[in-house]
Protein backbone atom coordinates (compact mmCIF):
# COMPACT_ATOMS: atom_id res chain seq x y z
CA UNK A 1 0.00 0.00 0.00
CA UNK A 2 1.11 3.72 -0.66
CA UNK A 3 2.57 5.49 2.24
CA UNK A 4 0.20 8.28 3.95
CA UNK A 5 1.89 11.60 4.70
CA UNK A 6 1.11 13.43 7.57
CA UNK A 7 0.87 17.42 8.02
CA UNK A 8 4.17 17.58 9.85
CA UNK A 9 5.76 15.66 6.71
CA UNK A 10 3.70 17.82 4.01
CA UNK A 11 5.02 21.11 6.09
CA UNK A 12 8.78 19.78 6.35
CA UNK A 13 8.93 18.90 2.40
CA UNK A 14 7.65 22.45 1.64
CA UNK A 15 10.13 23.95 4.10
CA UNK A 16 12.94 21.71 2.34
CA UNK A 17 11.95 23.02 -1.01
CA UNK A 18 11.61 26.46 -0.35
CA UNK A 19 15.16 26.34 1.55
CA UNK A 20 16.50 24.35 -1.84
CA UNK A 21 14.78 27.19 -4.59
CA UNK A 22 16.71 29.82 -2.50
CA UNK A 23 20.00 28.21 -2.39
CA UNK A 24 19.25 27.30 -6.10
CA UNK A 25 18.07 30.97 -6.72
CA UNK A 26 21.33 31.96 -5.20
CA UNK A 27 23.58 29.95 -7.13
CA UNK A 28 22.25 30.15 -10.72
CA UNK A 29 20.78 33.94 -11.00
CA UNK A 30 18.26 32.29 -13.19
CA UNK A 31 14.18 32.21 -13.06
CA UNK A 32 13.24 28.95 -11.63
CA UNK A 33 10.38 26.65 -11.99
CA UNK A 34 9.16 24.38 -8.61
CA UNK A 35 6.77 21.50 -10.28
CA UNK A 36 4.94 19.39 -8.35
CA UNK A 37 1.42 17.52 -8.56
CA UNK A 38 -1.68 18.95 -6.94
CA UNK A 39 -3.03 15.55 -5.26
CA UNK A 40 -5.92 15.02 -2.69
CA UNK A 41 -5.73 12.97 0.25
CA UNK A 42 -2.85 11.60 2.40
CA UNK A 43 -1.23 9.49 -0.15
CA UNK A 44 0.70 12.00 -2.39
CA UNK A 45 2.63 9.30 -4.09
CA UNK A 46 3.09 6.13 -6.24
CA UNK A 47 3.37 4.54 -9.68
CA UNK A 48 0.52 6.50 -11.32
CA UNK A 49 1.24 9.30 -9.97
CA UNK A 50 5.04 9.23 -10.68
CA UNK A 51 3.62 8.79 -14.18
CA UNK A 52 1.40 11.69 -14.31
CA UNK A 53 4.60 13.18 -12.95
CA UNK A 54 7.18 12.46 -15.50
CA UNK A 55 4.21 13.22 -18.24
CA UNK A 56 4.08 16.88 -16.70
CA UNK A 57 7.98 16.96 -16.67
CA UNK A 58 8.67 15.77 -20.37
CA UNK A 59 5.32 18.46 -21.69
CA UNK A 60 7.28 21.23 -19.17
CA UNK A 61 10.94 20.30 -20.86
CA UNK A 62 9.67 19.77 -24.37
CA UNK A 63 7.95 23.31 -24.57
CA UNK A 64 10.94 25.06 -23.08
CA UNK A 65 13.34 22.96 -25.96
CA UNK A 66 10.63 23.99 -28.30
CA UNK A 67 10.98 28.00 -27.29
CA UNK A 68 14.93 27.51 -26.99
CA UNK A 69 15.09 28.19 -23.30
CA UNK A 70 17.87 25.99 -21.95
CA UNK A 71 17.76 24.24 -18.47
CA UNK A 72 20.79 25.23 -16.47
CA UNK A 73 20.13 22.98 -13.80
CA UNK A 74 17.47 19.87 -13.21
CA UNK A 75 17.04 18.47 -9.92
CA UNK A 76 14.29 15.89 -9.16
CA UNK A 77 13.12 14.65 -5.73
CA UNK A 78 11.16 11.25 -5.06
CA UNK A 79 9.64 11.12 -2.04
CA UNK A 80 6.65 9.75 -0.38
CA UNK A 81 4.97 13.35 0.24
CA UNK A 82 5.55 13.83 -3.57
CA UNK A 83 7.77 14.45 -6.91
CA UNK A 84 9.02 17.21 -6.99
CA UNK A 85 11.38 18.66 -9.96
CA UNK A 86 13.78 22.23 -9.95
CA UNK A 87 14.53 23.86 -12.93
CA UNK A 88 16.32 26.87 -13.85
CA UNK A 89 15.71 28.00 -17.28
CA UNK A 90 17.68 30.76 -19.20
CA UNK A 91 15.00 33.21 -19.69
CA UNK A 92 12.80 36.00 -18.42
CA UNK A 93 10.47 34.49 -15.79
CA UNK A 94 7.33 35.73 -17.38
CA UNK A 95 7.88 33.61 -20.50
CA UNK A 96 8.56 31.12 -18.15
CA UNK A 97 5.28 31.57 -16.03
CA UNK A 98 3.63 31.78 -19.80
CA UNK A 99 4.34 28.25 -20.65
CA UNK A 100 3.47 26.61 -17.41
CA UNK A 101 -0.02 28.35 -17.11
CA UNK A 102 -0.43 26.87 -20.33
CA UNK A 103 0.26 23.43 -19.81
CA UNK A 104 -2.06 23.88 -16.57
CA UNK A 105 -4.58 24.96 -18.25
CA UNK A 106 -4.09 22.60 -21.56
CA UNK A 107 -6.10 19.55 -20.53
CA UNK A 108 -7.98 17.46 -17.68
CA UNK A 109 -4.32 15.93 -16.75
CA UNK A 110 -2.34 19.72 -16.75
CA UNK A 111 -5.05 20.53 -13.65
CA UNK A 112 -3.22 18.48 -11.44
CA UNK A 113 0.59 19.89 -12.50
CA UNK A 114 1.46 22.87 -9.92
CA UNK A 115 4.24 24.95 -12.22
CA UNK A 116 5.26 27.72 -9.57
CA UNK A 117 7.76 30.43 -11.49
CA UNK A 118 10.30 32.31 -9.04
CA UNK A 119 11.71 35.31 -10.45
CA UNK A 120 15.82 35.33 -9.99
CA UNK A 121 14.53 37.97 -6.79
CA UNK A 122 12.58 35.13 -5.36
CA UNK A 123 8.87 36.36 -6.26
CA UNK A 124 6.54 34.01 -7.14
CA UNK A 125 4.91 35.17 -10.37
CA UNK A 126 0.99 35.24 -10.44
CA UNK A 127 -1.09 34.07 -13.37
CA UNK A 128 -3.39 37.02 -13.10
CA UNK A 129 -0.59 39.97 -13.28
CA UNK A 130 -0.10 37.95 -17.20
CA UNK A 131 -3.62 38.07 -18.10
CA UNK A 132 -4.56 34.82 -17.39
CA UNK A 133 -7.73 33.60 -15.61
CA UNK A 134 -8.12 31.63 -12.38
CA UNK A 135 -7.19 27.86 -11.93
CA UNK A 136 -10.39 26.12 -12.78
CA UNK A 137 -11.70 23.74 -9.95
CA UNK A 138 -11.51 19.67 -10.71
CA UNK A 139 -14.80 19.42 -9.75
CA UNK A 140 -17.09 22.20 -11.06
CA UNK A 141 -14.62 24.02 -13.15
CA UNK A 142 -15.08 26.80 -10.87
CA UNK A 143 -12.23 29.31 -9.40
CA UNK A 144 -9.99 26.60 -7.97
CA UNK A 145 -8.69 28.73 -4.46
CA UNK A 146 -12.30 29.71 -3.97
CA UNK A 147 -13.69 26.10 -4.09
CA UNK A 148 -10.29 24.95 -1.72
CA UNK A 149 -10.97 27.03 0.78
CA UNK A 150 -14.10 26.64 1.23
CA UNK A 151 -13.43 22.91 0.93
CA UNK A 152 -16.75 22.64 -1.23
CA UNK A 153 -15.80 19.19 -2.63
CA UNK A 154 -15.30 16.26 -0.22
CA UNK A 155 -11.84 14.24 -0.40
CA UNK A 156 -13.24 10.93 -1.22
CA UNK A 157 -14.53 13.06 -4.30
CA UNK A 158 -11.42 14.61 -5.51
CA UNK A 159 -9.71 11.30 -5.07
CA UNK A 160 -12.09 9.60 -6.94
CA UNK A 161 -12.48 12.18 -9.96
CA UNK A 162 -7.90 12.21 -9.97
CA UNK A 163 -8.34 8.27 -10.54
CA UNK A 164 -11.08 9.28 -13.72
CA UNK A 165 -8.93 12.46 -15.19
CA UNK A 166 -5.02 9.74 -15.11
CA UNK A 167 -7.38 6.73 -16.22
CA UNK A 168 -8.86 8.49 -19.45
CA UNK A 169 -5.73 11.02 -19.92
CA UNK A 170 -3.36 7.44 -20.08
CA UNK A 171 -6.08 5.08 -21.92
CA UNK A 172 -6.16 7.50 -25.04
CA UNK A 173 -2.28 7.88 -25.10
CA UNK A 174 -1.87 4.15 -24.39
CA UNK A 175 -3.90 3.47 -27.51
CA UNK A 176 -2.27 5.71 -29.53
CA UNK A 177 0.81 4.24 -28.90
CA UNK A 178 0.05 0.57 -28.93
CA UNK A 179 -1.35 1.30 -32.23
CA UNK A 180 1.86 3.00 -33.88
CA UNK A 181 3.57 0.32 -32.19
CA UNK A 182 1.32 -2.26 -34.67
CA UNK A 183 1.81 -0.10 -37.81
CA UNK A 184 5.61 -0.09 -36.77
CA UNK A 185 5.11 -4.07 -36.85
CA UNK A 186 3.43 -3.90 -40.19
CA UNK A 187 6.21 -1.79 -41.66
CA UNK A 188 9.21 -3.85 -40.38
CA UNK A 189 7.66 -7.15 -41.46
CA UNK A 190 7.31 -5.89 -45.20
CA UNK A 191 10.54 -4.10 -45.43
CA UNK A 192 12.21 -7.70 -43.28
CA UNK A 193 13.90 -8.41 -46.33
CA UNK A 194 14.74 -11.02 -48.07
CA UNK A 195 11.93 -12.63 -46.87
CA UNK A 196 10.99 -15.81 -49.20
CA UNK A 197 8.24 -15.88 -51.89
CA UNK A 198 7.20 -12.65 -49.64
CA UNK A 199 6.76 -9.15 -50.68
CA UNK A 200 9.46 -6.87 -49.29
CA UNK A 201 11.86 -4.23 -50.05
CA UNK A 202 14.15 -6.54 -53.40
CA UNK A 203 11.32 -7.76 -55.01
CA UNK A 204 7.68 -8.98 -54.77
CA UNK A 205 7.94 -12.19 -54.12
CA UNK A 206 5.63 -14.37 -55.65
CA UNK A 207 3.24 -11.67 -55.58
CA UNK A 208 1.55 -9.96 -59.40
CA UNK A 209 -0.51 -7.71 -57.73
CA UNK A 210 1.42 -5.75 -54.59
CA UNK A 211 4.60 -4.43 -54.16
CA UNK A 212 6.00 -2.98 -51.01
CA UNK A 213 3.88 0.34 -51.23
CA UNK A 214 0.71 -1.26 -51.53
CA UNK A 215 1.24 -2.45 -48.03
CA UNK A 216 2.63 1.18 -46.76
CA UNK A 217 -0.94 2.28 -48.22
CA UNK A 218 -2.52 -0.51 -46.52
CA UNK A 219 -0.84 -0.17 -43.37
CA UNK A 220 -1.28 3.71 -43.14
CA UNK A 221 -5.03 3.33 -43.74
CA UNK A 222 -5.34 0.74 -40.92
CA UNK A 223 -3.97 3.19 -38.36
CA UNK A 224 -7.38 4.29 -37.22
CA UNK A 225 -8.66 0.85 -36.73
CA UNK A 226 -5.82 -0.37 -34.67
CA UNK A 227 -5.98 2.87 -32.48
CA UNK A 228 -9.92 1.69 -32.44
CA UNK A 229 -9.09 -2.02 -31.74
CA UNK A 230 -6.47 -1.19 -28.49
CA UNK A 231 -9.07 1.55 -27.23
CA UNK A 232 -12.04 -0.56 -27.67
CA UNK A 233 -10.07 -3.02 -25.41
CA UNK A 234 -9.67 -1.20 -22.54
CA UNK A 235 -13.10 0.17 -22.14
CA UNK A 236 -14.30 -3.11 -22.93
CA UNK A 237 -12.34 -5.05 -20.06
CA UNK A 238 -14.96 -5.32 -17.55
CA UNK A 239 -17.48 -6.46 -20.71
CA UNK A 240 -18.28 -10.43 -21.32
CA UNK A 241 -15.17 -11.27 -24.23
CA UNK A 242 -17.80 -12.43 -26.68
CA UNK A 243 -19.44 -8.79 -26.67
CA UNK A 244 -16.04 -7.42 -26.84
CA UNK A 245 -14.70 -9.32 -29.76
CA UNK A 246 -18.02 -8.99 -31.39
CA UNK A 247 -17.41 -5.55 -31.18
CA UNK A 248 -13.90 -5.68 -32.64
CA UNK A 249 -15.41 -7.95 -35.33
CA UNK A 250 -17.41 -4.75 -36.72
CA UNK A 251 -14.30 -2.16 -35.89
CA UNK A 252 -12.50 -4.93 -38.51
CA UNK A 253 -15.29 -5.35 -41.57
CA UNK A 254 -14.51 -1.42 -41.84
CA UNK A 255 -11.39 -1.57 -41.52
CA UNK A 256 -10.91 -4.07 -44.32
CA UNK A 257 -13.11 -1.53 -46.63
CA UNK A 258 -10.59 0.97 -45.69
CA UNK A 259 -7.92 -1.24 -46.47
CA UNK A 260 -9.06 -2.18 -50.09
CA UNK A 261 -10.19 1.29 -50.56
CA UNK A 262 -6.29 2.74 -49.88
CA UNK A 263 -4.98 -0.71 -52.38
CA UNK A 264 -7.18 -0.01 -54.97
CA UNK A 265 -8.84 -3.93 -53.92
CA UNK A 266 -5.67 -5.60 -52.94
CA UNK A 267 -5.80 -7.61 -49.86
CA UNK A 268 -2.77 -6.99 -48.41
CA UNK A 269 -3.51 -6.90 -44.35
CA UNK A 270 -7.47 -8.81 -44.07
CA UNK A 271 -5.10 -11.74 -42.23
CA UNK A 272 -3.13 -9.17 -40.13
CA UNK A 273 -7.31 -7.10 -39.23
CA UNK A 274 -8.21 -10.25 -37.96
CA UNK A 275 -5.22 -11.54 -35.44
CA UNK A 276 -3.14 -8.53 -35.34
CA UNK A 277 -6.68 -6.89 -34.29
CA UNK A 278 -7.28 -8.83 -31.72
CA UNK A 279 -4.13 -8.90 -30.24
CA UNK A 280 -4.14 -5.11 -29.76
CA UNK A 281 -7.88 -5.36 -27.85
CA UNK A 282 -6.36 -7.94 -25.49
CA UNK A 283 -3.37 -5.86 -24.46
CA UNK A 284 -6.14 -3.04 -24.52
CA UNK A 285 -8.22 -5.29 -22.32
CA UNK A 286 -5.31 -6.12 -19.69
CA UNK A 287 -4.01 -2.45 -19.49
CA UNK A 288 -3.92 -0.29 -16.39
CA UNK A 289 -2.70 3.03 -16.23
CA UNK A 290 -0.05 2.38 -13.27
CA UNK A 291 1.36 -0.71 -15.43
CA UNK A 292 0.06 -0.43 -18.91
CA UNK A 293 2.11 -3.48 -20.42
CA UNK A 294 1.23 -6.63 -20.27
CA UNK A 295 3.81 -9.64 -21.02
CA UNK A 296 3.61 -11.16 -24.32
CA UNK A 297 2.20 -14.20 -22.82
CA UNK A 298 -0.89 -12.89 -20.79
CA UNK A 299 -2.07 -10.65 -24.08
CA UNK A 300 -1.48 -13.98 -25.65
CA UNK A 301 -3.23 -15.65 -23.20
CA UNK A 302 -5.86 -13.22 -24.06
CA UNK A 303 -5.99 -13.09 -27.03
CA UNK A 304 -7.23 -16.65 -27.43
CA UNK A 305 -9.99 -16.06 -24.58
CA UNK A 306 -11.51 -13.56 -26.37
CA UNK A 307 -11.64 -15.46 -29.87
CA UNK A 308 -12.76 -18.52 -28.24
CA UNK A 309 -16.15 -16.49 -27.57
CA UNK A 310 -17.19 -16.92 -30.66
CA UNK A 311 -14.81 -19.20 -32.18
CA UNK A 312 -16.85 -22.17 -31.83
CA UNK A 313 -20.23 -20.37 -33.79
CA UNK A 314 -17.54 -19.09 -36.59
CA UNK A 315 -16.96 -22.74 -37.15
CA UNK A 316 -20.20 -24.24 -37.13
CA UNK A 317 -21.41 -20.96 -39.34
CA UNK A 318 -18.33 -21.99 -41.84
CA UNK A 319 -19.51 -25.81 -42.34
CA UNK A 320 -22.75 -24.84 -43.29
CA UNK A 321 -22.01 -21.48 -46.07
CA UNK A 322 -20.20 -22.19 -49.49
CA UNK A 323 -16.23 -21.84 -49.18
CA UNK A 324 -15.73 -18.11 -50.48
CA UNK A 325 -11.56 -18.51 -48.81
CA UNK A 326 -9.21 -21.09 -49.64
CA UNK A 327 -9.23 -21.18 -45.70
CA UNK A 328 -12.82 -22.07 -45.56
CA UNK A 329 -12.28 -24.70 -48.37
CA UNK A 330 -9.93 -26.18 -46.28
CA UNK A 331 -11.54 -26.69 -42.69
CA UNK A 332 -14.19 -27.72 -45.33
CA UNK A 333 -12.39 -30.23 -46.69
CA UNK A 334 -10.23 -31.04 -44.11
CA UNK A 335 -10.81 -29.83 -40.80
CA UNK A 336 -7.65 -27.71 -40.97
CA UNK A 337 -8.76 -24.66 -38.95
CA UNK A 338 -5.72 -22.34 -39.92
CA UNK A 339 -5.33 -18.86 -37.97
CA UNK A 340 -8.53 -19.34 -36.60
CA UNK A 341 -7.95 -22.07 -34.51
CA UNK A 342 -4.40 -20.83 -34.14
CA UNK A 343 -6.22 -17.60 -32.59
CA UNK A 344 -8.09 -19.67 -30.48
CA UNK A 345 -5.51 -20.99 -28.83
CA UNK A 346 -3.58 -17.83 -28.09
CA UNK A 347 -1.44 -18.03 -30.35
CA UNK A 348 1.08 -20.80 -29.80
CA UNK A 349 3.47 -20.31 -33.05
CA UNK A 350 4.15 -16.42 -31.89
CA UNK A 351 4.21 -17.73 -28.08
CA UNK A 352 6.93 -20.94 -28.29
CA UNK A 353 8.10 -20.32 -32.40
CA UNK A 354 8.43 -16.58 -33.43
CA UNK A 355 8.79 -14.53 -30.84
CA UNK A 356 11.58 -16.66 -29.07
CA UNK A 357 13.50 -17.02 -32.00
CA UNK A 358 13.69 -13.38 -32.97
CA UNK A 359 14.48 -13.15 -29.35
CA UNK A 360 17.59 -15.43 -29.29
CA UNK A 361 18.28 -13.96 -33.05
CA UNK A 362 19.08 -10.63 -31.16
CA UNK A 363 20.58 -12.31 -28.41
CA UNK A 364 22.95 -13.60 -30.75
CA UNK A 365 23.97 -9.97 -32.19
CA UNK A 366 21.26 -10.04 -34.96
CA UNK A 367 19.82 -6.56 -35.89
CA UNK A 368 15.81 -6.29 -36.00
CA UNK A 369 15.45 -7.31 -39.55
CA UNK A 370 17.62 -10.16 -39.35
CA UNK A 371 16.24 -11.38 -36.31
CA UNK A 372 12.63 -11.08 -37.84
CA UNK A 373 13.95 -13.00 -40.88
CA UNK A 374 14.53 -15.61 -38.52
CA UNK A 375 11.25 -15.84 -36.84
CA UNK A 376 10.12 -16.16 -40.24
CA UNK A 377 12.21 -19.06 -40.71
CA UNK A 378 10.80 -20.62 -37.63
CA UNK A 379 7.03 -19.92 -38.61
CA UNK A 380 7.67 -21.32 -42.06
CA UNK A 381 9.36 -24.95 -40.35
CA UNK A 382 6.26 -25.31 -38.20
CA UNK A 383 3.18 -23.65 -38.78
CA UNK A 384 0.77 -24.78 -41.39
CA UNK A 385 0.23 -21.63 -43.39
CA UNK A 386 -3.26 -21.91 -45.64
CA UNK A 387 -1.31 -19.67 -47.87
CA UNK A 388 0.91 -22.15 -48.59
CA UNK A 389 -1.53 -24.85 -49.14
CA UNK A 390 -3.85 -22.62 -51.70
CA UNK A 391 -0.70 -22.20 -53.63
CA UNK A 392 1.30 -24.95 -53.69
CA UNK A 393 -1.03 -28.05 -52.33
CA UNK A 394 0.51 -30.54 -49.44
CA UNK A 395 3.72 -31.34 -51.30
CA UNK A 396 4.35 -27.10 -52.08
CA UNK A 397 3.15 -26.73 -48.06
CA UNK A 398 5.63 -29.20 -46.99
CA UNK A 399 8.67 -28.32 -49.40
CA UNK A 400 8.91 -25.17 -47.71
CA UNK A 401 8.37 -26.24 -44.29
CA UNK A 402 11.23 -28.32 -44.61
CA UNK A 403 13.48 -25.80 -46.79
CA UNK A 404 12.86 -23.41 -44.27
CA UNK A 405 13.93 -25.62 -41.11
CA UNK A 406 17.11 -26.43 -43.25
CA UNK A 407 18.33 -22.54 -42.69
CA UNK A 408 20.73 -21.37 -40.64
CA UNK A 409 19.88 -20.76 -36.76
CA UNK A 410 19.97 -18.52 -34.67
CA UNK A 411 20.38 -16.19 -37.83
CA UNK A 412 20.02 -16.87 -40.98
CA UNK A 413 22.10 -16.33 -44.18
CA UNK A 414 21.06 -13.29 -46.52
CA UNK A 415 22.34 -15.84 -49.06
CA UNK A 416 20.20 -18.51 -47.86
CA UNK A 417 17.21 -16.84 -47.83
CA UNK A 418 17.95 -15.25 -51.10
CA UNK A 419 18.18 -18.60 -52.48
CA UNK A 420 14.88 -20.08 -51.07
CA UNK A 421 13.51 -16.87 -52.36
CA UNK A 422 14.07 -17.38 -55.80
CA UNK A 423 12.65 -21.22 -54.92
CA UNK A 424 9.57 -20.07 -53.65
CA UNK A 425 9.19 -17.28 -55.78
CA UNK A 426 9.49 -19.99 -59.12
CA UNK A 427 7.12 -22.07 -57.49
CA UNK A 428 4.19 -19.12 -56.51
CA UNK A 429 4.53 -20.05 -53.11
CA UNK A 430 3.84 -17.31 -50.44
CA UNK A 431 3.46 -17.70 -46.27
CA UNK A 432 1.60 -15.14 -46.20
CA UNK A 433 0.14 -16.27 -42.77
CA UNK A 434 3.77 -16.70 -41.57
CA UNK A 435 4.15 -13.18 -42.53
CA UNK A 436 0.72 -11.82 -40.41
CA UNK A 437 2.74 -14.04 -37.15
CA UNK A 438 5.92 -12.48 -37.99
CA UNK A 439 4.19 -8.79 -37.69
CA UNK A 440 2.49 -9.65 -34.11
CA UNK A 441 5.86 -11.28 -32.75
CA UNK A 442 7.59 -7.60 -33.91
CA UNK A 443 4.40 -5.59 -32.18
CA UNK A 444 5.13 -8.04 -29.30
CA UNK A 445 8.76 -7.47 -28.64
CA UNK A 446 7.95 -3.59 -29.16
CA UNK A 447 5.26 -3.26 -26.59
CA UNK A 448 7.93 -6.05 -24.42
CA UNK A 449 11.12 -3.58 -25.04
CA UNK A 450 8.77 -0.44 -24.26
CA UNK A 451 10.47 1.58 -21.33
CA UNK A 452 7.32 3.04 -20.05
Amino acid sequence: MDREVTLADMLDAREGRALRQRELLAETGLPLVSFTLNIAGPVKNGPLLRRAFREGLRRLEDALAARRMPLRRRELIDRHTGCEALLAVEAPPEAVKQICVRLEDADALGRLFDMDVLSPAGDKLDRAELGFPPRPCLICSGDGKACASRRLHPVPELQAKTAAVLREAFARQDAELLAAQAVRALLYEVCASPKPGLVDRFNCGSHRDMDIFTFIDSAAALLPYLRRAAGLGIETAQLPRREAFLRLREEGLAAERAMLAATGGVNAHKGAVFSLGTVLAAAGRLWQPDRPWAAPEAVLQESGLLYSAVAEEDFQALEKSAPRTAGQRFYQERGLRGVRGELAKGLPSVGTLGLPALERALAAGAGLEEAGLAALAALMANVADTNLLARGGQEGAQWAAQAAGKLSSPIPSREELEELDREMTARRLSPGGCADLLAICYFLHFMKDSKL
